[in-house]
């Protein structure tokens, strides 16, 4: 059987999208799920995106990283928004249903702006900051982050969390305002160009730990760059919105 799919990328974070409303997908299957996101077996992607019909929402998005586990992508639910855009399904405005609840979402000239969930869970450590934004990011300062061993150093603490693990991001200050980051991603287990979640931590961990008084925070990351803007109540971070491009590649058919 073949599936027509369509590629995706979000500062550099790559998406394999399928209209899923018929379930053609199989979901169950995670091997299948890894080969397709293999660079050089497959079509080569950092995740799956299924969207489906939702009764609550306007579509449902679906994530599977690319070693089939679930879970939530800011990134890819810009590229979600973007691509429910191009399927007809949305204008300018939606709301959808994803992994870790509903989001809203604004879409012009591909930049989106994506709501996320609030936060509330921050906890600051000695050497770092952790924050559930969507899912589980370690985010921790460090100097010449050009230089900086990510794979290696973000590998060992991605397993010193307990399952199933954490995401890690380092982190440069640039200025009051804007911060360079790079992320190890679980389930990628590889240093990806960009994290939609990740850059949400950092910037969220930032105003938490005082390095900056600014809600309105740039972030460049290896693929682009990206934006987080929030609100600030007793420790309760609302109105969190990451904005960035959300660009179609190309399109294709595979064998299921």
């Amino acid at each position: 059987m073949k599936m027509k799919f369509y590629k995706y990328q979000g500062t550099g974070n790559d998406f394999v999208m399928v209209d899923n409303r018929t379930k053609i997908f199989p979901k169950q299957n995670t091997d299948k799920i890894s080969q397709i996101c293999d660079r050089n077996f497959g079509i080569g992607a950092d995740g799956i995106i299924l969207i489906e019909n939702d009764t609550e929402s306007d579509f449902k998005m679906i994530y599977f990283n690319a070693d089939g586990s679930e879970t939530f992508c800011g990134n890819g639910g810009r590229c979600a928004v973007a691509f429910a855009k191009q399927l007809g399904l949305v204008e300018n405005k939606t709301n959808f249903t994803a992994f870790d609840g509903t989001h809203y979402a604004e879409i012009e000239n591909n930049i989106v702006s994506l709501q996320m969930i609030d936060v509330d869970d921050v906890q600051v450590k000695e050497n770092s900051v952790f924050a559930f934004t969507g899912t589980q990011h370690h985010v921790q300062l460090v100097d010449s982050l050009d230089n900086y061993p990510v794979f290696e150093n973000g590998k060992k603490i991605r397993y010193s969390y307990e399952n199933p693990g954490s995401n890690v991001n380092f982190v440069e200050q640039i200025n009051n305002t804007t911060f360079k980051v790079r992320t190890y991603e679980k389930g990628v287990e590889n240093e990806t160009l960009a994290c939609g979640t990740g850059v949400t931590a950092v910037a969220i961990a930032m105003h938490k730990t005082n390095k900056t008084k600014s809600n309105l925070i740039s972030l460049p990351v290896e693929g682009g760059n990206l934006e987080v803007s929030f609100t600030e109540e007793n420790g309760l971070y609302k109105n969190v919105f990451l904005k960035g491009p959300a660009t179609f590649v190309f399109s294709g058919e595979i064998n299921l």
